[in-house]
């Protein structure tokens, strides 16, 4: 059997005017075209479903840890705001033992935790992170350096600190230190 439409147009006599070949849609351009219901919303699946939720709660975590950390840089910023008077009144104790030569030493330490306070209060936790980033990246073996400084500090003060409960629990207990 012969297309009719093919022989009709080269024969001249066009019974199907309106439909050509090329205008015919094919098989596998029918089988591979959407519906037009399914263009106006696609259809996720659940893999989508819980990237999006991933993608989400991710968010709300990272907004969470900001605001953490806000709130820790603005305790960090009043104890330094505390720890900068101690080194001012100290100041005043060492000029009247030891003489102003040797106070203003402790006025500069002072001066400098004020100072670095300020600092603190001026910049937003994304900039504190990206500076805490550079400078690890810039001068490694320092970073690496002061973090096993804080941990021995932090290992000893929580050591010390469950000493001192262990010894007020036990008040019977002599003491080993010497």
């Amino acid at each position: 059997m012969v297309d009719e439409t093919t022989n009709n147009s080269a024969s001249g006599n066009t019974a199907n005017e309106g439909i050509t070949m090329s205008e015919t849609p094919t098989i596998n351009e029918t089988l591979t075209e959407a519906p037009a219901a399914d263009t106006a919303q696609p259809r996720r699946g659940p893999a989508d479903q819980i990237r999006e939720q991933a993608s989400k709660l991710g968010s709300e975590a990272a907004e969470r840890a900001r605001a953490f950390a806000g709130e820790g840089k603005d305790r960090a910023t009043g104890a330094l705001d505390e720890v900068a008077k101690m080194f001012e009144g100290a100041a005043l104790d060492v000029d009247a033992r030891l003489g102003e030569e040797y106070g203003k030493y402790a006025r500069s330490a002072a001066e400098g935790i004020s100072s670095f306070a300020e600092s603190l209060r001026g910049k937003e936790v994304d900039d504190l992170i990206a500076d805490a980033s550079g400078f690890v990246k810039k001068s490694p073996v320092i970073a690496v350096g002061a973090a096993a400084a804080v941990g021995f500090m932090l290992a000893r003060l929580i050591k010390s600190g469950i000493d001192a409960a262990a010894d007020a629990a036990d008040p019977d207990k002599p003491s080993t230190k010497a």
